[in-house]
């Protein structure tokens, strides 16, 4: 039998960052310091009247999940990334003697936890003024079904909860009041990334919908650069998560590093509309329709229809490594040439702000006039495209040495739907680059 460990038992302590302030040392240079935390007691409003909390400021909760911490690691980071874009309180909730036990027993310590939460930002509202409307919860795995509890005891008066990749186990399926949902928050936002089951019907993620906008990256199973391992194929509940680092849970941990990313990169993470994966990966949700699509991560609350609808469902692919961004480009290809090969096509596009590398449009009969088209993910936002080069091969010794072409070649953008077209005359051998350009 599991119970709730009393607020004393699990010493749960709250960091709150400083803004980098400016430091002048001997000399003519200037520097910022690095940001500094100080200790707030969230049970004890007087230590936050001693601080430096800054009242005319929005206040982001960063919450750990199961068996992690809130004083260093991926939480301070992220406090670290917000000061270099905004001013901003920062709050690592630090949960750990409460997160380091069996699952089960989290899962109940999550309840005393967030009921603590909402006792400090109902205080900061009765005491100081300071309203829930400017209050941002920020929580991985148990963490967002933390932040879940902390928003339902306030009323669902808080501005915001972002529920990173929401966890699974005790809340798939479960009625309303239990987990993270729509009521929590007045926007509540959420990335999936481990939804997959490592055995049946269990996953670390959760898969339903629980937000206004649901976002599933790269279909919100598997991450790409993760990959799923046997080792990690615990019947136990208590037992399912001994052990989790990246290489066991790697997807589940990529919703944090995804939304770290975006704070610096914020046009990184398109989410398209689409009502499944599949469809997204056929090309039939682009581009972004007349109202928009939102950007996945810190900057979702800046999409205009947000609250519209609950379970808003968006789809988008990210990077495998680095900073995890992706550009989704419509190419259409029209062949020129004189005999039907079969092979395949690639093209590479060149653009104000960088070049990519070279992607494969299709594969198969190349036939003159024929058009191909594809969408392609690009780790980088090329700026305005300025020329595209062309290349194709099948990989067979030809004695004829045919020539193929692009004679138009067509890119647009998803964001903002631009097109650019690229034309040509000529026709290559094998191997051997076209160059395209504006027509």
């Amino acid at each position: 039998m599991f119970t709730s460990l009393l607020p004393v038992h699990l010493g749960v302590r709250a960091h709150l960052w400083l803004h980098p302030r400016r430091c002048c040392p001997p000399g003519p240079s200037v520097f910022s310091c690095w940001p500094q935390s100080e200790r707030i007691n969230i049970t004890d409003l007087a230590t936050v009247k001693a601080s430096n909390f800054q009242l005319d400021r929005k206040t982001r909760f960063v919450i750990h999940g199961f068996i992690d911490d809130g004083n260093s690691g991926w939480p301070t980071d992220m406090c670290k990334k917000m000061f270099k874009v905004e001013k901003v309180n920062c709050i690592c909730v630090d949960w750990e003697h409460g997160a380091w036990t069996e699952y089960t027993q989290a899962v109940h310590n999550t309840r005393v936890v967030g009921a603590e939460i909402a006792f400090f930002v109902q205080g900061l509202s009765t005491e100081l003024g300071y309203g829930p409307e400017n209050v941002h919860l920020i929580g991985h795995s148990l963490g967002a079904q933390l932040a879940a509890e902390a928003g339902r005891r306030l009323g669902g008066q808080v501005g915001r909860i972002t529920g990173l990749d929401p966890a699974q186990p005790c809340f798939e399926g479960t009625p309303e009041e239990v987990r993270l949902d729509p009521s929590d928050a007045m926007f509540v936002d959420v990335i999936h990334t481990d939804s997959a089951s490592i055995i049946p019907f269990l996953s670390l993620g959760i898969r339903q919908k629980v937000g206004h906008l649901d976002f599933y990256p790269n279909g919100g199973k598997e991450m790409p650069g993760c990959q799923k391992n046997i080792l990690s194929t615990i019947i136990d509940i208590n037992g399912i998560w001994q052990g989790v680092q990246d290489f066991v849970a790697c997807s589940h941990l990529r919703s944090y590093k995804y939304y770290s990313s975006s704070i610096l990169n914020p046009d990184g993470f398109l989410g398209y509309p689409c009502a499944s994966y599949e469809q997204f990966q056929e090309g039939g949700c682009f581009p972004c329709p007349a109202g928009g699509c939102p950007k996945m991560g810190h900057y979702a609350d800046q999409f205009q229809g947000k609250t519209s609808a609950v379970g808003q469902t968006f789809f988008l692919n990210t990077g495998s490594s680095g900073n995890f961004t992706s550009w989704r480009y419509r190419v259409s290809v029209t062949l020129a040439g004189t005999k039907k090969v079969r092979g395949s096509i690639r093209i590479a596009l060149y653009g104000s702000n960088g070049n990519s590398k070279q992607y494969q449009i299709f594969k198969g009969s190349l036939q003159p006039d024929a058009t191909h088209m594809h969408d392609i993910d690009v780790d980088l936002n090329i700026g305005k495209v300025q020329k595209v080069k062309f290349l194709w091969n099948n990989n067979v010794i030809n004695l004829f040495r045919p020539k193929l072409g692009a004679s138009r070649i067509t890119v647009q953008g998803g964001e903002d739907r631009t097109e650019y077209n690229f034309c040509s005359n000529n026709t290559v051998q094998e191997d051997a680059l076209q160059t395209l350009y504006p027509c």
